[in-house]
C-alpha cells in the first residue's frame, strides 16, 4: 500500500465515511447477561459480599433458607419440588434450615436428621405434619422435641436404632453449625429467602411472583455459570 493510499483510508476511518466489514461486528452480548438484564438489582435482588459455596467447581449453589413452621415456606415448597426436578444440571439445590432459637433449632435437627436417614420423601410430609394436622413436631425441650420428631419418623418405618444414630451423629451436628452460620453470615431476617452462589439474596416479595422468582434464580445461576 503507497504512503497517499494509507493516509487516505487513515482519513477515511477518523471520519466515520469508511464502515467496517459486515463481518467484523461487535460481539453479541451473552444469553446470560441478556436475561439477567430483565432484573433490577436492589429491586428484585440483593448483591451481598460473596461466601463460599460448598459445590464442586463448575456447579452453581442455590440454597433455600426456610423454616417448617413458615406458612410461605409451606406454600412455595411444591414450586420447588417441580423447579428442582427441572432445574439445569448445573445446579445444586440445598436447603439450609433457619436457626433464630429453640423452635427453630429443633425443626433444623429435624430437617438434617432425614436427610442423614436418607429419607427426602419425608420432608413434605414434614409440613404436612405441621400445616395439616397441626403436629408442631417442636416441644419446650430438646427432651420432648426428640420423642416427638421419633413418633413421626416411627410411623413412617424408622426405627429407634435408626433414629438415634441419625439424630445423634456428626454429620447432623456439623450441619447444624452450619446452617446457625449461615443464618448470621446473610443476617436473615425472614424466611422463605433464595441464595445464588452465595452472593445474590432474593425472595418471592423482591420477584413479584413464585413463577418470577423461580426465573429469576435460573436467570442469576446462568450469569454465575458463565463466570
Amino acid at each position: 500500500m503507497t504512503t497517499r493510499r494509507a493516509l487516505l483510508l487513515l482519513v477515511a476511518l477518523l471520519t466515520g465515511s469508511l464502515t467496517l466489514d459486515a463481518g467484523a461486528r461487535a460481539p453479541e452480548p451473552s444469553a446470560a447477561g441478556t436475561a439477567l438484564s430483565k432484573w433490577q438489582a436492589g429491586t428484585n435482588y440483593k448483591l451481598v459480599a460473596a461466601q463460599p459455596t460448598s459445590v464442586a467447581s463448575g456447579k452453581v449453589e442455590v440454597n433455600e433458607v426456610f423454616w417448617y413452621g413458615c406458612g410461605h415456606c409451606y406454600e412455595l415448597d411444591p414450586a420447588l419440588e417441580s423447579w428442582k426436578a427441572e432445574k439445569p444440571a448445573y445446579v445444586e439445590f440445598v436447603r439450609i434450615p433457619v436457626i433464630w432459637g429453640p423452635v427453630q433449632r429443633q425443626h433444623a435437627k429435624l430437617y438434617y436428621t432425614l436427610q442423614a436417614l436418607h429419607r427426602p420423601e419425608l420432608h413434605s410430609k414434614v409440613f404436612d405434619a405441621i400445616h395439616q394436622q397441626g403436629v408442631p413436631l417442636s416441644a419446650r425441650n430438646e427432651v420432648e422435641a426428640r420423642a416427638m420428631q421419633f413418633a413421626f419418623f416411627n410411623r413412617e418405618g424408622v426405627t429407634e436404632k435408626e433414629f438415634d444414630a441419625a439424630y445423634d451423629s456428626m454429620t447432623v451436628a456439623t450441619n447444624m453449625t452450619r446452617a446457625e452460620e449461615f443464618t448470621k453470615k446473610f443476617a436473615v431476617a425472614s424466611v422463605p429467602i433464595m441464595v445464588v452462589n452465595g452472593k445474590y439474596v432474593t425472595s418471592i416479595s423482591e420477584a413479584g411472583t413464585e413463577a418470577k422468582l423461580l426465573a429469576l434464580i435460573n436467570d442469576l445461576a446462568a450469569s454465575e455459570k458463565t463466570r
